[in-house]
């Protein structure tokens, strides 16, 4: 205990770490493995499964959300594209009159979903008829 004191009391950035698939490992770990993913889907899966419940899914979020956006995005124009945007910033202000930290990660979330459900709806368009 004294050691891992002494590591904290050195260390100038707080490392964030939790028990995820099965070992210990750090945000930066959690980020590279949900880069990773080879969807949009198994990138949702790793955020769940190693969640902080805290302001440090920011970044989990923010992974899962460019991992989803590379199936959509590109070709996402004009008002399909708008109303993307528009639906991330009701993510962004529904919680933000909220105190504590697990609403910074609620918003992380929101933002997930709502890019993980523009990615299957793309993927279930598949190739436009011509």
């Amino acid at each position: 205990m004294a050691t891992l004191a002494a590591i904290m009391s050195i260390s100038a950035t707080p490392v964030l770490a939790a028990v995820c698939m099965d070992k210990s490992m750090t945000q930066d770990e959690i980020v590279d493995t949900i880069n990773a993913q080879r969807s949009c889907d198994g990138a949702m899966k790793v955020f769940r499964v190693c969640e902080f419940g805290a302001s440090g899914d920011v970044l989990l979020g923010a992974a899962v959300e460019k991992k989803c956006e590379a199936d959509f995005l590109s070709g996402l124009k004009g008002a399909p594209k708008r109303a993307y945007q528009h639906k991330m910033q009701v993510c962004d202000r529904e919680y933000r009159n909220q105190s504590g930290t697990m609403y910074i990660s609620f918003t992380a979330f929101c933002r997930a979903e709502v890019a993980q459900r523009y990615s299957h709806k793309a993927l279930n368009a598949g190739p436009k008829a011509r």
